[in-house]
C-alpha cells in the first residue's frame, strides 16, 4: 500500500503537501507535529490570522480511503474518514458513487487516534466504517 500525507498549519492559508509517506512512518509523524504548540498559539491568536485547526490527513492511495485527523484542545481530537462509497439518491432508488464520502466524528481521544490511523494502515476498513460513521 502507498501513502500519502498533508498537513493543515493553522497559520498558513495553504494545505502543506507532505508528499508520499511510508506506512512505517505515519505513526511517526503524527508524533512529531508540535499539536499543543499550535494549540496554544491559536489561542491568543487573531480569528483572522488563522485558517484551519491544526490537521494530518493521510491516505490510502490504492484505495483512497483517507483520515484527517484535527487537534481540538489538547485532549479531544475531530476523525474525519473519507472514502469512495456508494450512496443512495432519490429514495433508494439509484445508486451513484461518492468519490469523496466523507463522515466525521467528534469528541476523540489520542487512543482512538491510534487506534483508526492503525486501521488505515492495515486497510481495516469496516473498523473504520463502523467507528466512523
Amino acid at each position: 500500500m502507498e501513502f500519502r500525507a498533508s498537513f493543515c498549519d493553522p497559520f498558513k492559508k495553504d494545505i502543506i503537501e507532505l508528499g508520499d509517506i511510508e506506512k512505517e512512518k505515519v505513526i511517526e509523524k503524527f508524533h512529531s507535529i508540535d499539536w499543543n504548540d499550535y494549540l496554544k498559539r491559536m489561542k491568543s491568536a487573531k480569528e483572522s490570522e488563522m485558517y484551519y485547526s491544526p490537521s494530518l490527513e493521510v491516505e490510502n492511495k490504492n484505495n483512497k480511503n483517507g483520515l484527517s485527523i484535527s487537534a481540538i484542545d489538547g485532549k479531544e481530537w475531530y476523525i474525519f474518514y473519507k472514502r469512495p462509497k456508494m450512496v443512495k439518491r432519490f429514495f433508494g432508488l439509484s445508486e451513484k458513487l461518492n468519490e469523496n464520502y466523507l463522515t466525521d466524528i467528534t469528541g476523540q481521544t489520542e487512543q482512538d487516534v491510534m487506534d483508526c490511523l492503525n486501521a488505515l494502515l492495515k486497510n481495516d476498513l469496516e473498523f473504520l466504517e463502523e467507528k466512523i460513521k
